[in-house]
């Protein structure tokens, strides 16, 4: 059986998302339904979290937060995140929904984040893998100025290689001047 993929959305489109769509308050009322005498302990709370729950996409992370009792905030940079899974259970698929669970190196198997209740889940994904890669690709100091080093092209490698150089002669220049300090102070 083939997987069908979710409606495609441009990243300004992603950036500007700050909801779940309607549906995953129908997967919750299913959950609900699900524990059938528990339904009010159970529904209520992710009633609440639907309510509540805001995502906001911007140029140095992605960050969540829900809860009305027990406020929950989660924000994630791009450079942390190590991986991003799709998963999309049998009433997500008939919803059109899908969550998008991203992990961090935190040394937990669970998800860090779970983008819950999105139709473009596939969209949200290859958005965040994008910039994963791009933050993965930067320096601490080309991060904060906003340039690439994984591309220094010749132009760059010159300079590198000239650099090098230089070093090499102060080092040998300072090797020599040390040996000949040796040398004078074991002759006196």
């Amino acid at each position: 059986m083939e997987e069908k993929e979710g409606p495609r959305i441009s990243d300004e489109e992603i950036k500007a998302l700050e909801r779940p769509h309607s549906n995953l308050l129908i997967m919750y009322l299913l959950q609900g339904l699900a524990a059938t005498i528990a339904f009010p302990i159970v529904f209520g709370p992710l009633f609440f979290k639907y309510y509540t729950l805001r995502y906001r996409f911007d140029d140095e992370g992605i960050s969540a937060r829900w809860g009305i009792l027990f406020r929950k905030e989660i924000y994630l940079t791009y450079r942390r995140i190590q991986d991003i899974h799709v998963s999309r259970n049998l009433f997500e698929r008939w919803l059109g929904i899908g969550k998008v669970e991203v992990q961090t190196a935190s040394g937990s198997s669970a998800a860090e984040l779970v983008i819950e209740g999105m139709p473009a889940y596939d969209s949200v994904r290859d958005f965040l893998y994008a910039r994963m890669r791009g933050a993965k690709g930067q320096s601490a100091a080309g991060a904060d100025a906003g340039t690439s080093t994984s591309g220094t092209g010749a132009a760059g490698e010159v300079e590198v290689i000239a650099l090098l150089r230089e070093i090499k002669g102060e080092l040998e220049g300072t090797r020599r001047a040390l040996e000949a300090r040796h040398t004078s102070s074991e002759g006196a």
